[in-house]
């Protein structure tokens, strides 16, 4: 069978303000604004439609959407609601998704640019856990200012050490 999946396009956010997460971003990870989808001010995107296609509660209103995009990797899809009951952000232990990972060249200098941008560390930088990633690189976890968290990564993928009965190798940018 062909693989017909190229990669990760995007990754969606919700965050209480477009421009607060835009300007983080950008401090922390050197993000770029792409386009928005739906300016803040134009007619908010709502009701019925709007609400099956997004899987939203009823009433739930989009007021603006912004891409932004990265030197190498995924865009970032930011999402701002309006009218619907939000809930905090979620922990490690949650279901569903409950982080990404950007992949930095110096754990250093990229906990540094995260916390001068609003973020806030959950521990140093230190060195990558398991079996196959110990003695590869380092890591750290950290949230962004409204809450989300965010792993910062660097790692060499020459280092990993694969099991035998590993399928693909993990894809590094």
């Amino acid at each position: 069978m062909a693989n017909i999946t190229r990669g990760i396009d995007h990754i969606g956010i919700t965050v209480p303000d477009v421009e607060e997460a835009t300007t983080f971003f950008k401090k922390a990870f050197n993000a770029k604004i792409s386009y928005d989808n739906k300016k803040l001010g134009d007619e908010p995107q709502q009701g019925e439609a709007v609400e099956k296609t997004l899987g939203l509660k009823k009433g739930a209103k989009v007021i603006h959407i912004r891409i932004l995009s990265f030197d190498n990797g995924s865009s970032i899809e930011l999402f701002h609601y309006k009218n619907t009951e939000q809930r905090e952000p979620v922990i490690a232990s949650d279901l569903g998704v409950q982080h990404f990972a950007f992949y930095v060249d110096d754990i250093q200098q990229a906990a540094k640019s995260f916390v001068e941008a609003g973020g806030e560390l959950l521990t140093e930088p230190g060195e990558l856990l398991g079996d196959v990633e110990k003695g590869a690189g380092d890591f750290v976890y950290g949230r962004a200012p409204w809450g989300m968290l965010i792993e910062l990564l660097s790692y060499n993928p020459e280092q990993l050490d694969y099991p035998e009965d590993s399928e693909a190798k993990r894809f590094t940018p």
